[in-house]
């Protein structure tokens, strides 16, 4: 049947498109006055650039195709972000801060749930230039507001950070082989083998790592991981980040020390939004400090991005998309 799509890539009919679009100006216009600049990266660039600074996950969602004109391998982009980020440190070069937008489509080799898309409609926003935790700040509060224009309920941020599983580790002198086990286990919520994995390191050590998963729900969790957790620079520095954001943050929010999402990426401050009707987080974002060091020029970076169908989606009251 030659009507038929590939698996998990699906037309949008005239209803779902006009909400899409309607969220698309919304949202943009939002960004615009915020102070934003829009970019258009394109939907296809070589590998080395398209896939420099980011980890493996996002190798393994990316399609490759062979250049005819040059024989180069090229990818279809599976996220906006590294594209911006390269346009900032290699395009723009500005020395201050620079706040820059996006919208477009990108492209998965596999869909992120059973009930997903592999070509979501990516929307964001990122700062750079910038490393305090205002611009972390300034960025979830713009994503609730970018958020409030679909009218969600029931909004609530979920909020980790990287940099304190890292620190630990680093402390506990973990070579990099135990690193990746370690984060492994806890991606998965294996209790048991992190505390196989952690046998062999110093008791400070092995606790910290050990506490981690417990470490989920509101800021008084934050209190506790300052009590138990150990009273290094980096963990002390993350704490405080996380104590300003609960104290600001616009809606409900819970703390997850646990968290490691794009841990080969992001290098600080990570957060995940959710909303009643989408499955799954309806929003990520994050601080990526290390991302335009591969570019040739290393800044401060923070930002989000909105995955417009399934907001789409949830504003429809369908739900469907995770």
């Amino acid at each position: 049947m030659r009507w038929l799509l590939p698996e998990y890539i699906e037309d949008i009919l005239p209803a779902e498109a006009a909400r899409i679009e309607r969220l698309r100006r919304a949202i943009l216009d939002l960004f615009a006055a915020a102070g934003y600049e829009l970019v258009m990266p394109p939907l296809i660039e070589y590998v080395d650039s398209l896939l420099t600074g980011t980890g493996h996950d996002l190798d393994v969602r990316t399609f490759k195709v062979v250049d005819q004109l040059s024989g180069r391998m090229m990818g279809l982009r599976a996220d906006i972000t590294p594209q911006v980020a390269r346009i900032d440190a290699h395009l723009l070069n500005r020395k201050g801060v620079t706040r820059l937008c996006y919208c477009g489509s990108v492209l998965h080799t596999r869909p992120a749930g059973p009930a997903a898309t592999r070509e979501p409609i990516q929307i964001g926003a990122e700062v750079y230039g910038h490393a305090g935790v205002e611009s972390d700040l300034e960025v979830q509060r713009l994503l609730c507001r970018a958020l409030a224009q679909a009218r969600v309920r029931k909004l609530r941020l979920d909020i980790g950070h990287v940099a304190v599983f890292r620190a630990i580790v680093h402390a506990a002198k973990a070579g990099a082989a135990l690193e990746a086990e370690l984060f492994a286990a806890l991606q998965k919520k294996d209790l048991p083998a992190l505390r196989g994995l952690t046998r062999g390191l110093d008791a400070k050590s092995r606790a910290a790592l050990l506490l981690l998963p417990e470490l989920y729900g509101g800021a008084e969790v934050l209190a506790l991981a300052e009590q138990k957790l150990p009273a290094i620079a980096p963990v002390k520095r993350a704490l405080a980040t996380l104590r300003a954001l609960a104290r600001a943050c616009p809606v409900p929010a819970s703390f997850d020390l646990a968290e490691l999402r794009g841990y080969h990426y992001h290098s600080g401050v990570v957060f995940d939004a959710y909303c009643e009707g989408v499955a799954g987080a309806v929003a990520r974002g994050g601080r990526y400090d290390e991302v335009g060091k591969a570019f040739g020029r290393a800044r401060p970076a923070t930002g989000f991005s909105i995955d417009l169908r399934s907001l789409a989606s949830a504003a429809g009251g369908k739900g469907k998309r995770k």
